[in-house]
């Protein structure tokens, strides 16, 4: 929606009153910045009054100004370059201290995901990473270390796993080619989404195999594909994605997971213990 709340500011700019036009025209100069701000610094900002920020909310067709914000933000999130990531954070961090901004706002992230994730989507997930013959896992740019991350502890549950990695088109195919029905595709990307990995998608839902997004939206591209989808929220540090809660969602499944297979989970870790004592894996003199 972020898209067409654009053109509609423009269209109905001629009118606009004189208050509405001083908020219409920092929003469509400024709607990186804008889209971060709350009503009452945008008014500071354009010399206009909370209320009448929220208003003009209102008159483009929302329930209210956090509902337009989040339609900035989702158009904002997939077409902002690094140095745009760079200076939105700072207008929004502020005069906070760095470190208690980022870390305060990974909080804020983590209890948005709560009311983001679907309990039986989560339970769903799991019964299909359970029951899968072959489990594989991909992402692209910043999401591949996610993907990385659940390859390595999934890989201590299962025998199954693979990871796709980060690669080109055809590269994707050679890793992939062997999926189809009964398989299970883990797909993670946010924005600014990898197209490898709605790729990945298309040809996994192809193959008739099961496909997991975990992802922010059901506006991401992934959900076309999707039977399946986690949602967690993703958003900019600096030049950076945080992704503190889709980790933590990981978290979340790997556990959940693990709990199910428990028995064989304990067997595996009893055996690397012995592996790991005999091979000297861990310094001990602490």
């Amino acid at each position: 929606m972020g898209d067409n709340l654009l053109k509609n500011i423009e269209e109905m700019m001629p009118k606009f009153s004189k208050s509405q036009k001083l908020i219409a025209g920092y929003i469509l100069e400024h709607y990186e910045k804008a889209a971060y701000m709350t009503a009452l610094r945008l008014g500071q900002t354009v010399n206009v009054s909370e209320s009448t920020v929220v208003r003009f909310a209102i008159e483009m067709g929302f329930e209210g100004y956090p509902q337009m914000q989040r339609a900035l933000q989702h158009h904002i999130k997939n077409r902002l370059t690094s140095i745009q990531r760079m200076d939105v954070t700072r207008t929004r961090i502020g005069d906070e201290d760095t470190l208690n901004g980022v870390l305060n706002q990974d909080i804020d992230r983590i209890r948005k995901t709560i009311d983001l994730v679907d309990k039986e989507s989560f339970e769903n997930a799991v019964t299909l990473i359970n029951t899968a013959k072959n489990i594989y896992i991909q992402g692209a740019m910043s999401s591949g270390v996610l993907a990385s991350f659940m390859h390595y502890n999934l890989r201590l549950i299962a025998d199954n796993v693979t990871l796709v990695g980060s690669v080109g088109i055809s590269e994707l195919y050679q890793q992939m080619v062997h999926i189809g029905e009964g398989d299970l595709l883990i797909a993670m990307s946010f924005p600014r989404y990898a197209k490898s990995t709605v790729e990945a998608c298309r040809f996994a839902h192809e193959e008739g195999a099961q496909i997991i997004a975990l992802t922010d939206s059901e506006s991401s591209p992934l959900v076309t594909y999707a039977k399946t989808r986690l949602y967690a929220y993703s958003d900019m540090v600096s030049f950076v994605d945080s992704l503190v809660a889709p980790m933590s969602l990981i978290n979340a499944l790997i556990a959940a997971v693990s709990a199910s297979k428990r028995c064989r989970v304990e067997q595996t870790f009893a055996k690397l213990e012995g592996l790991w004592e005999s091979n000297d894996v861990y310094k001990k003199d602490i």
